[in-house]
């Protein structure tokens, strides 16, 4: 029966795995682009399906949670837009569902009367800390198969990479 399920387990992970298409006469950039993407893919499955069934939510509920605990005064419509990366109506959804759920609490933007201002209820900062906590856990299991300094080495080589990216993003 274990057997079983690392089989299964194993052809998941081939199934989603980018990489298994690649060969050895693919350039190192593209090879390296693709093992990045596998792996975000991979931790990001895993975020979400543990968001589903520890909080019964979404990540992209979470993520404007989380947009919404760093700002206590609130934001509009627009600037969730453009932090989430999605179009107003996505927001405008996820709103009136975390509303009426009572997480979220939307009111006239006093700087622009065509627009809203969203702010975390009190049920919200409570039910946002504890998910936070739990998704810290994750991640931080999700990483536990590197050491600290190869964590550090990983972050500072994706920062170098980052900065190069943000230069070339112009051209």
């Amino acid at each position: 029966m274990k057997a079983q399920k690392m089989n299964a387990a194993s052809r998941a992970v081939k199934r989603v795995d980018l990489e298994t298409r690649l060969t050895d006469e693919h350039h190192q950039a593209l090879k390296l682009w693709l093992r990045l993407l596998s792996c975000t893919n991979m931790v990001e499955a895993r975020v979400r399906n543990r968001l589903r069934t520890h909080f019964g939510t979404t990540l992209p509920r979470f993520d404007l949670l989380a947009q919404l605990e760093r700002y206590p005064a609130g934001l509009n419509m627009s600037e969730l837009s453009r932090r989430l990366m999605v179009s107003g109506g996505n927001v405008t959804g996820l709103t009136d569902q975390l509303e009426k759920e009572g997480l979220v609490a939307r009111s006239d933007d006093p700087e622009d009367r065509r627009a809203y201002t969203v702010k975390l209820t009190a049920a919200g900062r409570a039910r946002f800390a504890r998910m936070a906590a739990m998704h810290e856990q994750w991640v931080i299991e999700l990483f536990a198969g590197l050491s600290s300094s190869e964590k550090t080495q990983v972050h500072r080589l994706l920062a170098k990479l980052k900065l190069h990216l943000s230069a070339v993003s112009g051209k």
